[in-house]
C-alpha cells in the first residue's frame, strides 16, 4: 500500500516520468510476487483438500480455478 500511495504522490507533485514508471514497476513486482504466494498457498490447501476428499468433481472444479488464474498471469 504504502509503495502505490508513493506513487500518487510523485504523479500529483509532477515527478519525472521515469522515475514514476521505476516505481510502478518496483510495484508490479511486489504484487506479482504477492500473487505467485497466494497461489502457492491454494495449492498447498485448497487444491490439496479436494484430492484427498477423492471427491472428482471438486477436485475438477480447483484445477480449473487454478487453470484459470494462471492464464490470466499470462
Amino acid at each position: 500500500r504504502g509503495q502505490l500511495d508513493g506513487v500518487l504522490r510523485m504523479m500529483d507533485d509532477d515527478r519525472y516520468c521515469m522515475d514514476i514508471s521505476a516505481q510502478l514497476r518496483a510495484a508490479e513486482s511486489l504484487l506479482s510476487k504477492a500473487n505467485r504466494e497466494i497461489l502457492r498457498a491454494h495449492i498447498a490447501h485448497c487444491i490439496r483438500e479436494s484430492f484427498d476428499s477423492r471427491d472428482e468433481t471438486l477436485i475438477e472444479k480447483k484445477i480449473d480455478e487454478l487453470m484459470q488464474a494462471m492464464e490470466k498471469i499470462g
